[in-house]
């Protein structure tokens, strides 16, 4: 009986080692060059372990395959994925080739039904609907609007100077501030009142408003999230079957009601119409092209979100880097002096050239998005180094490794390092024109909410830096280590700073 039993064991065991590992030979067989995967992990062990950030599994393949090969075959569990490692391949893809890999792999997971806020969200939308989506949603971010609700974000700005000294008097010293939270504080501020022209009350007491909880649960990767997509790793066909719930039904909740009662409270204060903000622009297109609630609520919802963590995430680590850098503090310091003063007008915060590179270097640096996985839409063709052609099949999933390349020593000098110099004189235009700088995707595609988040972040870094010196405590980390559990590039552990008032 035994016997028996350990012989049933040990052939369950064969038959699930087959399953694992049959179809490993999926790209040796199209001429594809690829590190060997493991059984169950595939080529991403990092998604189990925790130990690291996924984003350096990718950049060790990338290091491994980038001179020899302008694609590389690799296996999330055991599917197969194409990773890029050609600038001018990825280029190709996003800008020339658009048509043929229109979709990004986040729309295969998500819908209505199982995901309102994700489903809605135009990163997940599929051919003609994102078309309409991101048309809907572009006149509302352009810059005339921007430059018009800039006077709302300067206020929020000089709000979280005051708060900063407030705190620094209730100590009789320097206060030692978590810049995670202060930031997602501001950017809720920001974001809330510039896009729904709602308060939210961030800095009246010490305690976050309950918006901030929901927030920072929001940017965290759930275990049922890591589960889902080994699942579906797997067995790619359940994908089909059941859906994933990115965003938690509370945080959902939450926002759709808050999103709802800005509607109305618009609605019944006539005198705000005149305000040239994100949701009259909504109301309108609810009047003009007779929207549903709830196609407004996924408009906002989209814009808010990714603002929120974007905008707070970038802030508080350019302030990291800045804190860490004393000279290219007070360089930054003098540039805001000379060019501003103590006023603040939306053309010359946008045109602070060194405020820019230190914001993009940032960037660099700590990439909101680590990678990309795009769908091909459309059959294609590929080149490798040696001319050999790889046909794409429709459905194939393309990885782009965002993190990798812009941590490329070949293509940027010194990459570990903070060195928003080499972002001047044009060469930040430079590197976005050669496809080396992709922290906002590039072609059709790109962020659309690019401009929104950088006016807001230079604001917010000009009242900063223009009234602290920003000083490093010793309770942070001193290299830039990703928290893994974090689908972005967040530093590991809390950035704790102390602001020292100039006089």
């Amino acid at each position: 009986m035994i016997t028996t039993i350990l012989w049933l064991i040990c052939f369950n065991l064969i038959l699930l080692y087959m399953f694992l590992v049959w179809n490993f030979d999926y790209w040796k067989k199209r001429g594809v060059n690829g590190p060997r995967p493991k059984p169950f992990v595939g080529n991403f062990p990092s998604v189990f372990t925790q130990k690291r950030h996924i984003a350096f599994d990718i950049q060790e393949i990338y290091e491994q395959y980038k001179a020899t090969d302008n694609y590389v075959g690799i296996f999330n569990c055991r599917t197969p994925l194409l990773m890029i490692t050609s600038t001018d391949l990825i280029k190709q893809i996003l800008v020339k080739d658009f048509q043929n890999f229109r979709d990004n792999e986040v729309s295969t997971m998500v819908d209505e039904n199982s995901d309102f806020t994700l489903a809605n969200n135009p990163t997940a939308m599929k051919g003609d609907e994102w078309v309409e989506r991101r048309a809907e949603i572009v006149p509302g971010l352009a810059v005339p609007r921007l430059k018009s609700g800039f006077s709302v974000t300067s206020k929020i700005c000089k709000k979280l100077v005051s708060y900063i000294e407030r705190e620094n008097k209730k100590t009789g010293s320097m206060t030692i501030f978590d810049i995670n939270d202060l930031t997602l504080r501001l950017s809720c501020e920001i974001v809330t009142d510039s896009i729904l022209g709602q308060k939210a009350d961030a800095f009246s007491n010490n305690k976050p408003p309950a918006m901030v909880d929901h927030i920072k649960s929001y940017s965290e990767q759930s275990f049922i999230h890591i589960i889902y997509m080994v699942l579906t790793g797997l067995v790619p066909a359940l994908k089909k079957y059941k859906k994933l719930r990115f965003v938690r039904k509370p945080i959902e909740k939450f926002f759709i009601r808050f999103i709802h009662n800005s509607f109305k409270k618009r609605q019944q204060h006539k005198e705000q119409r005149n305000r040239s903000d994100f949701l009259n622009y909504l109301l309108q297109l609810h009047e003009s092209k007779r929207l549903k609630v709830e196609e407004l609520t996924g408009h906002a919802l989209s814009v808010l979100l990714d603002g929120y963590v974007t905008i707070s995430q970038v802030i508080s680590h350019c302030l990291l880097l800045l804190a860490r850098d004393p000279a290219r503090q007070r360089m930054l310091f003098k540039e805001i002096i000379e060019k501003l003063g103590e006023g603040s007008d939306f053309e010359t915060v946008s045109n602070l050239e060194y405020l820019n590179a230190c914001i993009h270097e940032t960037i660099r640096i700590f990439p909101p998005l680590t990678f990309m996985v795009k769908v091909c839409t459309k059959p294609a063709e590929l080149k490798n180094k040696k001319d050999e052609v790889l046909k794409i099949a429709q459905g194939t999933a393309i990885l782009l490794p965002i993190h990798a390349i812009l941590n490329d020593s070949a293509l940027y000098t010194q990459p570990g390092n903070f060195i928003p110099e080499r972002f001047l004189h044009g060469n930040l235009k430079r590197c976005k024109d050669k496809g080396l700088y992709l922290a906002f995707s590039n072609g059709p595609r790109s962020c659309l909410g690019m401009n929104f988040s950088l006016i807001q972040i230079k604001a917010a870094l000009v009242e900063i830096i223009r009234n602290f010196e920003v000083i490093i405590n010793p309770k942070t980390r001193s290299n830039n280590e990703y928290n893994p559990i974090h689908l972005q590039s967040q530093l590991e552990g809390d950035i704790w700073l102390e602001f020292k008032t100039i006089k």
